[in-house]
């Protein structure tokens, strides 16, 4: 069982910067691919970035490149996004997922294995 727990959301303005982090139990961190989606309110979840085990590739979506940073500590158990320039339609709720089969970079969320709850990030324009 692995336990996923966001944080850093909240209420910005459009070209602000925001960090979220997500930090995972267990001791085999390391051996998951970690990715960050994104769910806006009457919209499908979305694939924002992904990083490998080691944290030596990432994939970031075409709407993020550029402005988002996925990366990874595995010495504390945390994936982190940083959002940079942000925008009013990068508003949704931001949830962390972990990919035990560790292979690739998957885009699609059935592919994860584990979710966070999940945190509200709200940009004003």
């Amino acid at each position: 069982q692995v336990q996923l727990v966001e944080s850093g959301g909240g209420l910005v303005q459009a070209g602000d910067s925001l960090r979220l982090s997500c930090a995972a139990s267990g001791r085999t961190f390391s051996s998951y691919v970690m990715g960050w989606f994104r769910q806006a309110p009457g919209k499908e979840r979305e694939f924002v970035a992904a990083i490998t085990r080691s944290g030596g590739v990432r994939s970031h979506a075409d709407s993020v490149k550029g402005r988002f940073t996925i990366s990874r500590d595995n010495a504390k158990n945390t994936v982190y996004l940083q959002m940079n320039s942000l925008k009013p339609e990068d508003t949704a709720v931001y949830y962390c997922a972990a990919d035990l089969a560790g292979n690739g970079l998957p885009r699609i969320s059935h592919e994860y294995d584990y979710w966070g709850q999940g945190t509200q990030v709200t940009v004003s324009s």
